[in-house]
């Protein structure tokens, strides 16, 4: 049953119980330790972290419903490293992190739909200021304000793509498209980067690129495949969910044979390496290898956990 078919009988339940609640339930953490001797008042850094927060969770960012067990679990990281970027007093640059998971039918398990650290983040907050934000004027009217909002929008919709995906064949594409919307009208100014396809081949640019790319819609196919056809009926059929999931591992190598050293590989690997090694290691033994040079190739980060597995 897919996310959509889902959000429809929630509605008319939470209709009847008066119960509706937003997308997300995320967690935003600050972290500031590399610049708290640079005379930053500490509490911009509290106020931050809530308009964040406030920020994700109490936006309306699709137009279905959702009971609050639905929401999306969520958390990101913000990790500033250094501030009065561009001589202004009230703009930083860091890091931010995002970790996102849905839950497995007939499970007490949570799997992960993103885990992907930003390394390209800079942006201006004044204390105590709403973060506001128009899909229609991305750019707004100051860039570096509205750079925070801008990352933090664009990797919501990446997420809720992610999820989607995972419940229906394709099913995130919409929000898929609102996230190239925000690239392709991003802020633009000085010290602010991961919008261009000429700064690097694996930003934000590039990722929703290849997610939307038909070369490599065989990966966002595998992603419903692992969930909803593999993970979602372990719990009844654990032997032929595995096998599902390992035996079309086949479409990220093949993908990746023709595409090498994507961005949305990495992505994808990054996400869930875990769950992959852990699958590996249900499998008898004289099974592994196929699977094991080909997850080796694909993920080399990790190449040498799977072949410890041998």
């Amino acid at each position: 049953m897919s996310r959509r078919i889902i959000s429809v009988l929630v509605a008319m339940l939470c209709s009847v119980a008066g119960l509706r609640a937003q997308e997300f339930n995320c967690k935003v953490t600050v972290m500031a330790d590399k610049i708290r001797s640079a005379g930053v008042d500490p509490e911009v850094f509290t106020s931050l972290q809530k308009a964040v927060q406030d920020f994700v969770n109490t936006r309306r960012w699709t137009t279905d419903e959702y009971a609050s067990s639905e929401r999306i679990e969520c958390n990101i990281f913000i990790n500033l490293t250094a501030n009065n970027v561009g001589g202004d007093a009230n703009a930083f640059s860091g890091t931010f992190s995002i970790q996102a998971s849905r839950p497995v039918y007939n499970t007490s398990y949570t799997t992960p739909i993103m885990n992907y650290v930003d390394r390209d983040f800079a942006f201006k907050y004044s204390q105590f200021n709403p973060l506001n934000f128009d899909d229609n004027r991305v750019q707004g009217v100051d860039a570096l304000s509205s750079n925070i909002t801008a990352v933090v929008a664009y990797y919501v919709y990446l997420v809720l793509a992610m999820d989607y995906d995972s419940f229906s064949p394709l099913g995130g594409t919409n929000y898929l498209k609102r996230a190239q919307n925000i690239v392709n009208n991003a802020p633009d100014g000085k010290g602010i980067g991961g919008w261009k396809s000429v700064e690097n081949n694996k930003n934000r640019y590039w990722l929703v690129d290849q997610l939307l790319n038909k070369r490599f819609e065989e990966v966002r196919k595998f992603w419903y495949t692992m969930h909803r056809e593999g993970l979602d009926s372990m719990s009844q059929k654990p032997v032929e969910a595995r096998t599902r999931i390992l035996t079309n591992v086949r479409k990220l190598y093949q993908v990746n044979r023709e595409n090498p050293s994507s961005v949305l590989l990495q992505f994808i690997t990054n996400t869930k390496s875990s769950e992959f090694l852990n699958l590996l290691e249900s499998v008898p033994k004289n099974e592994r290898g196929q699977y094991i040079s080909m997850l080796s190739i694909i993920d080399v980060p990790n190449a040498n956990k799977y072949n410890q597995l041998k």
